[in-house]
């Protein structure tokens, strides 16, 4: 498969003290507005500032969407709502979310395609969305990236289709006034990860990567979730560990993975991961618990819990 043609040697598996706290600096979590709901205050978890994504499900009514970045901006923190194109009907309805967002404090915005697999209305891709002038004025602007390719994108199982869009994101990027980078989808290795980001950078696709890690859960949790995202290669890490009686019952962590990483970009400080965001799986509390004890300060709580 083309995507693992810059095949790089992969970083140690230990790396020197504070590396993985560095590598976790400026971390974002994504949430839902239910899951929101759960959470009493947002500041005895997370670091003030953190950058907390909200998942666009469909069907979510864009009132719970406002609510949630609102209290989150109230708390301290900077809301990033996602914007999949699929679930926009028309041009009305997303400028009546860009308006209604904007009202709240709203300046960044994760676009993409959404999971759905025919729009409903005028928009498919998150390129469109770009082109809309909608989001003129937003300070930043993410879209998504897919370290394993995208079977949804590239049928045949190339990845053709991506890149093609990577490299038009970038390209747009350099015209954009808006910061952008390009958040991915979960992974479970870092060798894919790092050969795909060395890719990229070889390409000449400039946006910064904001790599997408699954937080602590348990082992059948994320299989399950795994399969519904679509995700890759990097599954067999899990497959493996289900085959281990002595593992299975333990909850999984994302310590090999992002020491991995953290690791290949203090020894090439170039390297294109800007930054870590979490798919809290297992919970945004169990999360934040382990990212404040692998992170150090880059994972201390805005309140002490």
């Amino acid at each position: 498969m083309a995507l693992f043609s810059f095949r790089t040697k992969t970083a140690p598996a230990d790396p020197a003290p504070g590396q993985l706290e560095a590598f976790l600096q400026g971390y974002s979590i994504e949430v839902m507005p239910r899951t929101a709901e759960k959470i009493e205050d947002f500041r005895t978890l997370l670091p003030a500032g953190t950058r907390v994504y909200i998942a666009h499900i469909d069907g979510t009514p864009i009132e719970e969407m406002v609510a949630t970045a609102r209290r989150l901006a109230e708390e301290g923190f900077t809301a990033m709502p996602h914007f999949p194109a699929r679930i926009i009907p028309d041009r009305a309805t997303l400028g009546d979310w860009v308006s209604r967002y904007r009202d709240v404090g709203v300046r960044q915005g994760l676009l993409l395609a959404g999971g759905v697999a025919q729009p409903v209305g005028d928009y498919h891709c998150s390129m469109q969305l770009l082109e809309s002038g909608a989001f003129d004025g937003f300070d930043r602007l993410h879209v998504a990236g897919h370290p394993e390719g995208n079977r949804d994108i590239d049928p045949d199982g190339s990845d053709r289709m991506v890149m093609e869009a990577a490299r038009w994101k970038s390209a747009f990027a350099e015209r954009c006034d808006a910061q952008m980078a390009m958040a991915t989808q979960f992974c479970f290795e870092a060798a894919p990860v790092i050969d795909w980001v060395t890719r990229l950078q070889a390409e000449g696709i400039k946006l910064p990567v904001h790599i997408g890690v699954a937080g602590p859960a348990k082992l059948q949790t994320l299989i399950k979730f795994a399969i519904a995202c679509g995700v890759g290669p990097s599954l067999k890490v899990l497959q493996k560990r289900a085959m281990d009686v002595t593992k299975l019952l333990l909850p999984y962590e994302p310590t090999d993975v992002l020491t991995a990483l953290a690791a290949q970009k203090a020894a090439h400080p170039g390297f294109g991961i800007e930054q870590v965001h979490f798919f809290p799986l297992g919970g945004i509390k169990t999360n934040a618990a382990w990212v404040t004890e692998h992170g150090g300060a880059a994972g201390k709580p805005a309140v002490a819990a």
